[in-house]
C-alpha cells in the first residue's frame, strides 16, 4: 500500500516538476516528427536480483531461485518504475532502449500455465501513462521491438520457491515454480507510435554456454525504423554477453561483429544503444586495475594501450572498438572520463559496492562507478548534438529512493562512511538510499538531418532465430534419452536371455544327457 501511495504521489509530481538545468537541452527538443533532431536514451532496468551470487548456490536450484525471488520485492520495481517515469519526463526522449526488460513468471503444479508476476516493461509503460508522459513498445505490421532474451525457466520441483503472500491470491498455494526471461525492448513516446514504420528482433548466433546444450545464454537485439524529422531513422537496442573466458575471444566481441554485419545494409541514420558490457579499456593488461573483473589480455586478446583511440586500440576482443572500427562514432560523453562511468552499484541497489567504491575513488569517480559499459553509437550521418550520463550520482542524485531492507541499510551506511572518510559527503545512518538500477544511463540528442527525405524502406536485419529450447524442454529430452537407453538395455537383456535359452534347448536336443 505504501509503495502504491508513493507511486501516485510521484506521478502527480511529474506533471508539475520543473526540469533540472542538466535536462533543459533535452526537454526543449520539441516535436521529433517535425524536427531533424532525435532524443534517445539507454537504460538497463536490472532484473532485481543478484544472479552471480545465486549461481554460487548451484546445484541447489531451489535455493538459488529462492535467493533471487526474495530479493525482487526489496529492489521494488514499482518504486523504481516511478523513478524511471520521472526521469523520462525530465529528458523527454523520443526513443528509449531498455535492457534487462525482465518478466518473472510462475506456475502452480506440473501442468499449470505460466503466470507473469512481475513484468517490468508492462509496468513501466503503465507508470509512464499514469504520469502523463506515456510510452509504448515500438510496433509495426504486428511485429514488436521486444526481444525476450534468455530464460531461466520455471521447472517443476527444481525452481520451487515459497512466498505465501504472493502465491495464495494467485494460486491458492504457498509455493510455486518460478523463473524469468531477461531481454531488450524499444519504447517510443506514445504520440510517436504511428511514426514506427518497421520493427523486429534478432538473435546472436554466438551464445555463452554455462552448461553446454542444457543452459546457453541467448542474447540478441530489438530494432525499429521510424519516420521522424522528415527522414527515416533506425534505432537498435542490445545487451551483449558479459561473461568471458581467459584466452578466448570474448562472446561480446563476436556478437558485435554479427551486429555490424546485420546492419551493414542500413542506409538511413543509425543509432545503436545498449549495455555493451565493454569498457574502452578492455581487455586490460595483466595486473592493471580491474575492480569489476573485466576481460584481461591474453595471447588471443591483446591489451588496450593507455588512453586508447580509434588509431591505437585493438578491436579483437572488444565490442566497443569493434563498433568504432566499423565506422560508428560514440555519441559520448567521453567514455574514458571516470565521471562518465556507468556501472558499479551493489546488487541490492543501496549505493555502490563498498569494494568497488574504494577503487572508484582511486579512479576519480565519487559515486562508486568503475566501468563505462553503456553506450550510444551513431552511423550514416547521425551526429551528436549533446550527450549526458544520467543516474550516476549517489547518494544525493535526482532519482534515488529510500529503501528499508536491513542489508540495504547496511550497504548505505558502509558506502557513505567510505565516502565521508574520503572527504565526499557525510555518513548516513539508519536508512537505505537506493538507485533505480545498477547501471547509469546515457541520453543523447542526435541530429539526423543528413538522412534521406521521407520514408525509405530498409532491409530488415536477418532474424537469426536461435534454437530456443528451455531447460524444461532439455530435461524432457534428457529424460527421453535416458528412458530410451534404459529401454535398449532391457531389450538387450531380454534378447540375451532368449538367446541363452535357445542355445540350452539346442544343446538338450543334440545331447539328451545335458537336459535337467
Amino acid at each position: 500500500m505504501l509503495a502504491h501511495v508513493r507511486r501516485l504521489l510521484l506521478a502527480g509530481l511529474l506533471v508539475t516538476a520543473a526540469a533540472p538545468v542538466g535536462a533543459a537541452a533535452f526537454a526543449q527538443d520539441g516535436d521529433a516528427a517535425g524536427d531533424a533532431r532525435l532524443t534517445v536514451m539507454g537504460r538497463n532496468l536490472y532484473l532485481g536480483a543478484d544472479a552471480p551470487a545465486a549461481l554460487e548456490l548451484l546445484p541447489d536450484t531451489r535455493g538459488a531461485m529462492q535467493f533471487m525471488w526474495d530479493q525482487v520485492p526489496d529492489t521494488d520495481f514499482d518504486t523504481r518504475a516511478a523513478r524511471f517515469a520521472e526521469e523520462f519526463a525530465r529528458y523527454q526522449p523520443d526513443v528509449i532502449g531498455l535492457q534487462e526488460a525482465t518478466v518473472w513468471s510462475c506456475r502452480n503444479g506440473l501442468f499449470g500455465g505460466l503466470t507473469p508476476v512481475y513484468d517490468f516493461t508492462e509496468r513501466l509503460v503503465e507508470v509512464t501513462r499514469e504520469a502523463g508522459v506515456g510510452y509504448v513498445v515500438a510496433e509495426a505490421d504486428g511485429r514488436r521491438a521486444n526481444n525476450p532474451g534468455y530464460e531461466i525457466p520455471a521447472v517443476p520441483f527444481l525452481t520451487t520457491v515459497t512466498d505465501p503472500e504472493t502465491f495464495q491470491p494467485l494460486f491458492g498455494s504457498d509455493t510455486a515454480d518460478c523463473g524469468f526471461t531477461i531481454g531488450d525492448a524499444l519504447l517510443v513516446r506514445a504520440d510517436l507510435a504511428d511514426a514506427v514504420v518497421a520493427a523486429g528482433t534478432s538473435e546472436f548466433e554466438d551464445r555463452y554456454a554455462v552448461a553446454p546444450v542444457v543452459f546457453e545464454i541467448d542474447r540478441g537485439y530489438a530494432w525499429a525504423d521510424l519516420a521522424l524529422g522528415g527522414t527515416t531513422v533506425r534505432v537498435v537496442t542490445t545487451h551483449l554477453e558479459s561473461v568471458w573466458r581467459e584466452g578466448e575471444v570474448t562472446p561480446g566481441a563476436l556478437q558485435t561483429r554479427q551486429l555490424v554485419d546485420d546492419l551493414a545494409g542500413t542506409t538511413v541514420p543509425l543509432v545503436v544503444l545498449g549495455d555493451f558490457n565493454s569498457d574502452p579499456r578492455d581487455p586490460r593488461a595483466q595486473g592493471a586495475p580491474n575492480p569489476a573483473e573485466q576481460p584481461v589480455a591474453s595471447d588471443v586478446c591483446p591489451a588496450q594501450p593507455d588512453s586508447p583511440t580509434a588509431e591505437t586500440a585493438d578491436p579483437t576482443c572488444s565490442a566497443y572498438w569493434t563498433m568504432v572500427e566499423a565506422g560508428f562514432t560514440d555519441a559520448g560523453p567521453d567514455a574514458l572520463d571516470p565521471e562518465n562511468y556507468t556501472w558499479g552499484a551493489e546488487a541490492n541497489l543501496a549505493g555502490p559496492n563498498p569494494d568497488r567504491l574504494r577503487a572508484a575513488l582511486d579512479l576519480g569517480n565519487t559515486s562508486g562507478f568503475t566501468e563505462r559499459l553503456d553506450h550510444i553509437f551513431l552511423a550514416n550521418g547521425a551526429e551528436t548534438v549533446e550527450a549526458q550520463v544520467i543516474g550516476n550520482v549517489w547518494p544525493d542524485g535526482d532519482d534515488v529512493w529510500e529503501c528499508d531492507d536491513p542489508t540495504q541499510i547496511e550497504t548505505t551506511e558502509e558506502a557513505s562512511r567510505i565516502q565521508a572518510d574520503a572527504g565526499v559527503g557525510e555518513a548516513i545512518t539508519g536508512r537505505g538510499v537506493c538507485l533505480p538500477t545498477d547501471h547509469a544511463g546515457v541520453v543523447a540528442v542526435v541530429d539526423v538531418s543528413a538522412g534521406p527525405d521521407g520514408v525509405v524502406a530498409q532491409p530488415a536485419p536477418d532474424d537469426h532465430e536461435s534454437f530456443r529450447l528451455s531447460l524444461l524442454g532439455w530435461i524432457g529430452v534428457i529424460l527421453g534419452v535416458v528412458l530410451l537407453l534404459i529401454g535398449l538395455l532391457i531389450l538387450g537383456v531380454v534378447l540375451l536371455v532368449r538367446r541363452s535359452r535357445r542355445r540350452r534347448r539346442e544343446r538338450a536336443v543334440s545331447d539328451p544327457s545335458t537336459s535337467g
